[in-house]
């Protein structure tokens, strides 16, 4: 079986976010150090630096976790930076799919496909995907979606 790759640009994108969140920290804990009137506030920009090469790590590991497969009968979903999680959803038990972009994920041309079942713990989510690939992966499980749950 193999495993689909997310775009690189979720990656990307995942790094402004990061740019976005960590920016602006940096400079408020840089401001902080220089005004501060005692030693140990110059450790602070040190820390948010620190903070920062942690969530990047984090992000890279959780963009590297991310995969799919579509096999003859179901979808397999992978994930999972400490705690591995592989998701097995059948065709027929699909009840709808959504197609999701925030902001900064249709900046990058990018989207989330949400499978939904009638189970309400089933996690099946691939992000990351060019929005034409989502458009299509969205349509392909729709239609061998309904085919399923009629029984053809």
């Amino acid at each position: 079986m193999e495993m689909r790759r997310v775009s690189y640009r979720f990656w990307i994108a995942r790094q402004v976010e990061l740019a976005m969140v960590w920016g602006p920290a940096l400079i408020a804990g840089i401001a902080v150090a220089v005004a501060a009137r005692f030693a140990a506030a110059a450790v602070l920009p040190f820390a948010v630096v620190a903070a920062a090469c942690a969530s990047w790590l984090v992000e890279r590991g959780r963009y590297r976790s991310w995969g799919y497969a579509e096999r003859d009968e179901d979808l397999v979903v992978k994930r999972g930076l400490l705690f591995r999680r592989v998701s097995v959803v059948p065709y027929g038990r699909m009840q709808f799919i959504d197609v999701t972009a925030g902001p900064i994920d249709r900046l990058f041309g990018l989207a989330t496909v949400q499978l939904h079942t009638a189970a309400a713990a089933t996690d099946a989510r691939i992000p990351g995907l060019l929005r034409a690939d989502a458009d299509q992966l969205r349509d392909r499980l729709a239609a061998v979606g309904e085919a399923r749950a009629t029984g053809l």
